[in-house]
């Protein structure tokens, strides 16, 4: 995979933060400003990925109540804590 260059502005606290970090790792700027922006639209692609799976589970009828799923992360980090909660609840087609 070849490389292009490209210009970037950033503000003076930024660009300080960056060659901090950069000094700390001992590695160039450049470098990790690539790692931050690959990292960044990783994040990205997989949030639209989860947001189309919770579409398509909407589009099944397939819902988990605000009750359940506060009752799971409530559990969290105690004995109760069991698996995340499976659907319960369907759209009122009133």
């Amino acid at each position: 995979m070849g490389t292009t260059p490209y210009s970037l502005r950033l503000d003076d606290e930024l660009r300080q933060s960056l060659e901090r970090e950069a000094a700390i790792e001992d590695r160039p700027p450049a470098q990790l400003a690539v790692r931050a922006i690959r990292a960044m639209l990783e994040a990205k692609v997989a949030k639209r990925a989860a947001v189309e799976v919770a579409l398509e589970q909407a589009d099944n009828e397939m819902f988990i109540s605000a009750e359940a799923m506060n009752d799971w992360i409530d559990a969290w980090d105690t004995e109760d804590e069991g698996p995340a909660p499976r659907a319960d609840m369907t759209p009122d087609r009133s």
